[in-house]
């Protein structure tokens, strides 16, 4: 099992920024790829971001690449989520997830934290 909590939600502005933490704890997840997710209301929950714990290979959904950063402290079992020049579009509320592999798809990540919400005022 690995356990997932998000932190780091919360109010900004458009053109602001925030940084999520996602804190992993469980068996081996430094084997997994692991994953953002946001999902806005009325709408299906997407991929944002996607970490390898062992080589950081990073990769990104296009309509954040740019503006979001993601990163991993393998110390702290913490993956970040840097987000920047937000936009009101960017409102959601924001999973971290791991996966056994690096992937942007959604059923293959196995393990969800709860979500914290980021809403961007314009």
């Amino acid at each position: 099992q690995v356990q997932l909590v998000e932190s780091g939600g919360g109010l900004a502005q458009a053109g602001g920024s925030l940084t999520l933490s996602c804190v992993a704890s469980g068996r081996a997840f430094s084997a997994y790829g692991l994953g953002w997710f946001r999902q806005a209301p009325g709408k299906e929950r997407e991929f944002v971001a996607g970490i390898s714990w062992i080589i950081a290979n990073t990769y990104y959904s296009d309509s954040v690449k740019g503006r979001f950063t993601i990163s991993r402290d393998n110390a702290k079992n913490t993956a970040y989520l840097q987000m920047n020049s937000l936009k009101p579009e960017d409102t959601a509320v924001y999973y971290c997830a791991a996966a056994g592999t690096q992937t942007r798809v959604e059923a293959l990540y196995h393990y969800w934290g709860h979500g914290t919400q980021v809403t961007v005022s314009s």
